[in-house]
């Protein structure tokens, strides 16, 4: 909790955690501990399964994000399938939003993805930057996210997005105009173990508003 206290007297904007089904990062405790200390916004991340449902709907955080999950990946490899079983997707977000919660979808970086995002009425999405990430020298993993970005924001979603970002590749991804929340994680705490946490905050957020105002 100290760790999340501190990014927020940074500056971060709210708090991201992923629960995973096998608790290899976290705890259902840590969870309600940070559902009841974050003062800012805190998201949750968790699989579409029934168990992380009730237990969202009982902590109550103030988004949730549905992302995949395999046991055998040691982090998100990449976007929700919402198209193969959609009314498991739509029974998800139905409860959830009904239990006072915004539902947010991670989701690859298509339009036809970021369209069917929208048929199962969700009011975000969060766009899935690895392969951005990955691959930043083509142009045509940046061009994909601000292709979504664009259909999403014309659909009515908030846009997000997030996966693989550093201080050093986040400024395209920060500029495109309709991305309002950049979920980053794993690159803030890496450098937090040589300068602490309020630097390693405070300079990924210098990166992304000179990237804005740019």
């Amino acid at each position: 909790m100290a760790a999340a206290l501190a990014c927020e007297k940074a500056g971060a904007d709210g708090i991201t955690a992923h629960l995973r089904e096998d608790r290899r990062h976290i705890q259902d405790a840590d969870i309600e501990r940070l559902s009841s200390s974050v003062s800012t916004y805190f998201n949750l991340e968790m699989a579409c399964v029934p168990e992380m449902v009730d237990l969202a709907i009982r902590i109550r955080p103030q988004q949730v994000t549905l992302v995949p999950e395999r046991r055998e990946e040691v982090t998100t490899e990449g976007g929700l399938d919402i198209s193969t079983d959609p009314r498991r997707i739509k029974a998800a977000i139905d409860a959830l939003s009904a239990a006072g919660m915004r539902v947010s979808l991670f989701i690859d970086a298509s339009i036809p993805v970021v369209e069917q995002a929208a048929k199962l009425g969700v009011p975000a999405i969060e766009l899935h930057t690895g392969r951005y990430a990955h691959d930043t020298s083509s142009g045509e993993p940046l061009e994909s996210l601000r292709r979504a970005a664009a259909a999403g924001a014309g659909l009515g979603l908030a846009i997000h997005a997030g996966h693989g970002l550093t201080v050093r590749n986040v400024g395209p991804v920060a500029s495109i105009p309709q991305i309002e929340e950049l979920n980053i994680g794993h690159s803030i705490v890496s450098r937090s173990v040589f300068v602490g946490l309020e630097i390693a905050v405070n300079e990924m957020r210098e990166a992304m508003r000179r990237a804005r105002s740019s």
